[in-house]
């Protein structure tokens, strides 16, 4: 201020002076004690809790828990191998069994839907034919008495209401529903065969999983393989009878039998890429 101010006071301009000395004193607002800009730390986003429908997931869930894990990338090469075969075209109704109860056909049914679902444009209907023993729904976490395919076929009750929306984007579930006395006549029946061509000619992008049990046991997979497109055996490493087996594909027949899924198998360390699996696929 030293020029300008001695110029203004030769020249009489005193009320521009004493203005100046007043700006010059004036202090900023937030200058002022008590007013200092303080930065405050954002608030840390509360933690994401999962809901009560989502915590009575199924575990076994492995495709949808931790898609980037050892187990999901076994079925995202089941995927691949059922989705892209090297001769003819993918089938669009795959049926999963196995020869005895305890093998994992349903831990292979639910993860092999998840898996496919996760792809870029396929979407599926996951059907629990399982009538007698149906356990799907509560793998994804709904109730017990959840009603599905059985009250469809058995009381015409419509199935857009049957359907349930799963936490996996593009996966439908049909439930297998209240146990019913005559499982074998209902899934052997021409409307369980009418539903089945009716899903997949509707929606040429959507794949249809079967979870059947086990044809030894009861009459109704044998009818439902005629149905389907193709069949998934699933069998527990060291554990399913091999005659047992034998006979399974024997009552199936070869035809369309796509291949076979060892469960429980573990690729000892040097066989692995980057990390350890314990299932394995084989065509038959």
């Amino acid at each position: 201020m030293g020029k300008i101010h001695e110029a203004l006071e030769k020249s009489g301009r005193v009320k521009e002076l004493n203005r100046l000395a007043s700006v010059e004193e004036r202090v900023h607002p937030a200058r002022e004690p008590g007013n200092e800009i303080k930065i405050v730390a954002p608030k840390p986003e509360p933690p994401v809790r999962p809901t009560a429908h989502e915590r009575r997931l199924d575990p076994h869930l492995v495709a949808y828990h931790d898609p980037n894990g050892v187990e999901a990338e076994i079925f995202k090469i089941l995927r691949t191998n059922i989705l892209f075969p090297k001769t003819g075209t993918p089938p669009r109704s795959i049926m999963v069994t196995s020869a005895i109860p305890g093998d994992g056909k349903s831990f292979v049914a639910a993860n092999l839907a998840i898996s496919i679902a996760q792809g870029i444009e396929e979407h599926v209907l996951l059907m629990d034919c399982d009538m007698r023993r149906s356990s799907i729904h509560t793998r994804f976490g709904f109730d017990e008495r959840v009603p599905g395919l059985s009250d469809y076929l058995a009381n015409k009750i419509p199935l857009e209401s049957l359907l349930q929306k799963t936490v996996v984007d593009k996966l439908t579930l049909l439930p297998g529903g209240t146990q019913p006395p005559n499982p074998s006549e209902l899934l052997s029946s021409q409307a369980m065969k009418s539903l089945l061509k009716e899903a997949k000619s509707r929606y040429s992008d959507r794949y249809i999983i079967v979870d059947s049990p086990p044809p030894q046991l009861t009459a109704e997979t044998a009818a439902l393989a005629n149905y389907v497109d193709g069949i998934i055996i699933v069998v527990r490493y060291a554990s399913t009878p091999k005659d047992m087996i034998r006979e399974l594909l024997e009552k199936l027949g070869k035809d369309k039998v796509l291949g076979v899924v060892m469960n429980g198998y573990r690729v000892p360390t040097t066989e692995r890429y980057g990390y350890g699996k314990y299932k394995k696929y084989k065509k038959y």
